[in-house]
């Protein structure tokens, strides 16, 4: 009922820019090109979990950026899954394009012509969820999705992941810790392991990289599931210094 009221204010109700409050608008231009104007990067925390795909990131987790991915999480503004889609979307164009590993000198998923791709969102504990009032990863998938679509790419949003068990809020975790807090804590929804070997590669998605621990037990999940993961895709990149992240020319 809650995401259903969301849904009507976003189209009813006056707007403001949710990146800098700007008025009537619920991104303006300035903040649009923030998240992703200047195409999507390479990115790798420090240090880097084992098992963690190669990650492509739309934008820093920053400023306007960071404003709009909190509106659409915690404060339920719906209206914002389409420039965070189209955002993840390209950042998912990015990793599917890249040498397979990210290894430069060779032809990604794309450029192969391997279709479809599956965009696999890394799922939120369920008690966040319901507190939301909405699915913030998914619908970010979804957004995505169409915005692939719409560039020609065959692509389809495959939900398989679930948590196996409860696990600790992140926030305020170190690297260490987050990596034992989301140990062996997410599988695959019974009967879609068939689809994972029968589909296409999977490009991981999620809103936000931190320490990357997240998206290195969602490749673990799939992979032991019979998919293969091409790479992750993100919204935004938190704390990743500057020498770590690698601005995509492919």
């Amino acid at each position: 009922m809650r995401g259903w009221w969301q849904e009507i204010a976003g189209l009813v109700l006056p707007g403001e820019c949710a990146g800098c409050g700007a008025p009537r608008s619920v991104l303006c231009e300035v903040c649009r090109a923030a998240l992703g104007g200047g195409g999507a990067w390479r990115v790798r925390p420090d240090p880097e979990p084992a098992g963690l795909p190669p990650v492509h990131a739309a934008a820093r987790y920053e400023g306007p950026v960071r404003s709009a991915l909190l509106a659409h999480k915690e404060r339920g503004a719906l209206g914002l899954a389409g420039p965070l889609g189209a955002a993840l979307a390209g950042a998912v164009r990015s990793a599917a394009s890249c040498p397979e590993g990210g290894r430069r000198g060779g032809g990604g998923a794309l450029e192969a012509g391997e279709r479809p791709l599956l965009l696999v969102p890394v799922p939120s504990a369920r008690r966040a969820v319901a507190a939301r009032g909405h699915d913030a990863g998914r619908r970010l998938a979804l957004g995505a999705a169409r915005a692939l679509r719409a560039g020609g790419l065959s692509v389809a949003v495959a939900a398989v992941l679930r948590q196996c068990r409860a696990v600790a809020d992140q926030a305020g975790l170190g690297a260490r810790q987050r990596r034992a807090n989301v140990a062996g804590a997410l599988g695959v929804r019974m009967g879609t392991e068939r689809l994972l070997v029968r589909e296409g590669p999977v490009v991981l998605v999620d809103d936000l990289m931190t320490t990357g621990s997240s998206l290195a037990e969602a490749a673990r999940a799939v992979s032991l599931a019979g998919g293969r993961v091409l790479g992750a895709a993100v919204v935004a990149a938190s704390g990743v210094p500057p020498l770590a992240a690698e601005k995509n020319r492919n």
